[in-house]
């Protein structure tokens, strides 16, 4: 039988004497010990109770469900054994501040994909680890993505997947029902450059500017089209679930900004959605856009600010951002330069 590490070991390792790297892996651990609890309350599904219920509203006004709550109250609850100052969660207007004076800040969602709840479709938890800043909880959130120290989610379905980097690489560990440990089973997850599957939600397509419209366009033109070869697509409504695919597989996912209210400026949130995914998808060879530069260079200006996110295989990546902001890209659909332009994609 295969000997797959466990995540304490390969923690230990990995952090050796050094005492900031300690605090990291103890962080760690407390979020994948609140994930497996988590994990057993998604499987119970209504054997542990009405866990859809509506019981109120978050500060950007998305609906909150039982579970959702539950999973944010068990991750404060975990985080506050760890050396954790501060809490910034999807489910609480402003930060939390657990133990002042503690080297790291947690930025959170609890339960990604709770619309998935009651159907028996993936949801997850994604995580991403922050140095704390003397300036308080507030500025520690204001950070770019670039100076995350370890980003996650674990992902509840069939399996319960951690994806874990802390900067060294992306790691998959799996959760091992028979002594309920994590063990490694990807010690280097690599997202292939080049893909023919992307992740869209298509219901919106009206609601989107052209220049999106006319790649998705391209892409269902397959190989009779500009890009000469066939696409598939995928879309899961939980993007935890969308990133263990193409982490595993490859592939591209877009959340654009759309025409919608309140869409404006995308959906997902910076520090708590994007930020981590991203640092995960550059460390395993891919990249992370909101359409017009690194997702880990942006700036954040509030815990909950939303964001366009184009995540996957780099040159698909970096095709989209030139669909969106070179309309000489746009193939057969740019205004000016059709079949026969000089400028055809």
């Amino acid at each position: 039988m295969t000997n797959f590490e466990e995540l304490s070991d390969w923690l230990r390792g990995w952090a050796g004497v050094d005492a900031s790297r300690r605090d990291i892996a103890d962080t760690v651990l407390a979020l994948a010990d609140v994930g497996r609890e988590i994990s057993a309350l998604v499987a119970a599904g209504p054997l542990a109770g009405d866990q859809s219920g509506i019981v109120g509203e978050n500060s950007d006004g998305d609906l909150q469900k039982l579970l959702d709550l539950a999973s944010h109250r068990d991750v404060l609850a975990a985080l506050a054994n760890a050396p954790v100052a501060h809490v910034g969660s999807e489910e609480a207007p402003e930060p939390v501040t657990l133990n002042s004076g503690a080297p790291l800040a947690v930025a959170v969602d609890p339960l990604d994909g709770s619309s998935n709840i009651g159907v028996n479709l993936p949801m997850g938890t994604i995580f991403s680890i922050l140095p704390a800043l003397a300036a308080g909880a507030e500025a520690s959130f204001r950070q770019t993505g670039r100076n995350q120290l370890a980003a996650g989610f674990l992902v509840y379905g069939p399996m319960t997947e951690l994806a874990l980097t802390v900067g060294s690489g992306t790691h998959v560990f799996v959760l091992d029902r028979r002594d309920e440990t994590f063990r490694l089973v990807n010690g280097a997850a690599s997202i292939p450059h080049a893909t023919d599957e992307f992740s869209i939600n298509a219901s919106n397509y009206r609601h989107w500017n052209e220049a999106l419209r006319a790649y998705i366009d391209d892409c269902l033109a397959g190989d009779e089209g500009v890009r000469t070869k066939n696409f598939n697509m995928r879309w899961y409504g939980s993007l935890v679930a969308e990133a263990s695919r193409i982490l595993t597989r490859g592939g591209v996912f877009l959340y654009p900004a759309d025409q919608r209210h309140g869409y404006g400026d995308g959906r997902l949130r910076l520090v708590y959605e994007a930020n981590p995914i991203a640092f995960l998808v550059e460390q395993a060879g891919g990249a992370a856009s909101c359409g017009s530069g690194a997702i880990l260079d942006q700036v954040p200006d509030d815990l909950h600010q939303r964001v366009p996110l184009i995540f996957g295989a780099w040159e698909e990546v970096e095709r989209i951002e030139r669909y969106l902001n070179d309309p000489h890209s746009m193939g057969d659909h740019a205004p000016l330069f059709g079949r026969r332009g000089l400028f055809r994609a």
